[in-house]
């Protein structure tokens, strides 16, 4: 049976690797260094599509993809200023789903599942469950939304927001669009360099069908990850004026050398995709083991502007609770 391309990025997720030993085994991998780590997954769960898979050497238990999904028992570290809710959002929903914490836009949690579980990510202690978007809650974001004229900008993330079906994309946009003074929808998503064939013509349809300019912002971290079919598929929306941009995450023995972040640049460039973020990490509970000191992240900033023009140097940034915006390092 042929696939249409929706079809072929629902089972491409479906088929995601969710145990480290069969991972290893497809990697060519030691099964005793993948049973090791096998107890991570009760801190935080496993899911790695094979697309992004097979993007890593073979035969590398030190694969910069890799790492970034691999359960390991360094999560079990306990270290000081490392908590379970990094940036306070607990503090920034002033109703369900929604995050209010820089004046002129707010978030949007549309859903809290991810095509992939990357062992940094600062909502892995998240509380999904309190936050799920039930149509009944779009009463109370829509009256925020009318209470709040200043708001001109909504982010639709998550979990990630590209795991919901077009309709559902749909229907959330009509509903924010009624707004006159929300001029920009951005979609922060990794979805598409995991599984891209989710970058589909009916949700480019859904984007441009809207009156609201779309900025889509993924989410690479190393030059590897910008692959020929997300460039592909990228193509066609880039066509129809939607932005693409980048933020990535600086991470210990993934990206932190001037070498690899700048490929990841060219890469991006190559693609049509605008460096945007370099962020530093979120300290959040089990992901310790991936911090860059400040004074390095710096060093490595300062080094990047020397090695490319301005335009493809992300802005290292910290988020730090209660902050009007991200703090530039």
């Amino acid at each position: 049976m042929t696939l249409d391309v929706r079809e072929r990025w629902q089972q491409e997720l479906a088929q995601s690797y969710t145990n480290p030993l069969q991972l290893a085994e497809f990697l060519g991998l030691s099964p005793a260094w993948a049973e090791q780590h096998n107890a991570a997954r009760k801190l935080f769960p496993m899911r790695v599509p094979q697309p992004f898979v097979r993007l890593m050497e073979k035969g590398n238990e030190q694969d910069p993809l890799l790492l970034q999904v691999m359960p390991l028992i360094s999560e079990f570290e306990q270290l000081p200023g490392f908590t379970n809710d990094p940036l306070a959002e607990a503090e920034h929903s002033p109703v369900p789903g929604l995050l209010h914490k820089y004046q002129s836009r707010v978030l949007i949690i549309l859903r809290g599942g991810c095509a992939v579980n990357c062992r940094y990510c600062f909502r892995r202690h998240f509380p999904y469950e309190d936050h799920q978007l039930k149509r009944d809650d779009w009463d109370s974001i829509e009256r925020y939304l009318t209470n709040h004229p200043e708001i001109n900008e909504v982010i639709l993330s998550g979990g990630d927001p590209l795991m919901a079906k077009e309709q559902h994309l749909l229907e959330a946009i009509q509903r924010i669009e009624r707004f006159a003074n929300i001029k920009r929808l951005r979609i922060h998503t990794r979805l598409p360099v995991v599984i891209p064939s989710r970058l589909t013509q009916s949700l480019l349809d859904v984007l441009t069908s809207s009156r609201l300019q779309s900025v889509l912002v993924l989410h690479a971290n190393h030059a590897r990850e910008v692959s020929p079919e997300l460039k592909h598929q990228l193509e066609k929306f880039r066509q129809q004026g939607v932005w693409i941009l980048n933020q990535s995450v600086l991470l210990k023995d993934i990206n932190d050398s001037v070498e690899a972040l700048t490929a990841l640049s060219e890469a991006l460039f190559q693609a049509g995709i605008q460096p945007y973020y370099l962020h530093q990490l979120d300290a959040v509970a089990g992901a310790a083991h991936f911090a860059v000191a400040d004074t390095e992240a710096v060093r490595l900033s300062a080094e990047l502007r020397k090695q490319l023009p301005g335009f493809l140097v992300p802005t290292l940034v910290r988020e730090i609770p209660g902050e009007p915006n991200k703090t530039p390092l």
